[in-house]
């Protein structure tokens, strides 16, 4: 995921928190102390995707939303919000934003039984404990970016990257579809028991 925000303008927000703040639970914001952000996606040509934060609340209090005029997708953190949005634009993936793609998927939907996080370099990790550097080094050495290694015959893209789960790394293909949907396949186990905390969709 691109982290190119772009903050928008007070009368601008304001008009999209109207649109929006009905699909927003359990309570709206409040249009005094929200601000929002956006950013372009490459795989939907009309639709932008908004971070509202909330500042009145404490912690702040923040939400996602793949949006255009008329058209309000709140992230809950499973595909569902995704997956409906893919239908309408509809999604457009070439080997370029298939990779923006995956990234903004695996960032944004929450399994049942947590996230399977993309890992490109170290630094990526939410460490509870540093390891030495000896192990930074060695997994440093080991960690790839998410890799396009093909596309199918039927139009499937065929991905490879480095994950975390729960507390293991692993590696992996990711498979996607034309129409976005997306699957894991041959993961294979690198690390386990690492000293990650434990992360926990908002």
């Amino acid at each position: 995921m691109s982290e190119d925000w772009q903050k928008m303008d007070i009368e601008r927000a304001a008009r999209i928190l109207s649109e929006v703040n009905p699909a927003l639970e359990p309570v709206p914001f409040s249009m005094e102390t929200t601000t929002i952000r956006s950013q372009r996606l490459p795989f939907y040509r009309e639709y932008d995707f908004l971070e509202l934060t909330d500042l009145s609340a404490v912690p702040a209090a923040r939400k996602y939303v793949i949006y255009k005029p008329g058209d309000v997708n709140v992230i809950n953190w499973t595909n569902e919000a995704i997956y409906n949005t893919n239908e309408k634009a509809p999604i457009s993936l070439d080997a370029r934003s298939v990779l923006a793609y995956v990234k903004f998927f695996f960032g944004y939907v929450r399994g049942r039984h947590g996230r399977f996080l993309i890992i490109e370099t170290i630094d990526d990790i939410r460490w509870q404990i540093e390891p030495p550097l000896q192990g930074r080094k060695v997994m440093q050495q080991m960690l790839e970016p998410v890799t396009l290694l093909e596309q199918e015959e039927d139009g499937t893209f065929i991905l490879e990257a480095f994950m975390v789960f729960k507390d293991s790394l692993f590696k992996t293909r990711v498979n996607v579809k034309t129409d976005g949907l997306v699957s894991l396949s041959d993961e294979e186990l690198k690390i386990e028991g690492m000293p990650v905390l434990q992360d926990y969709a908002a």
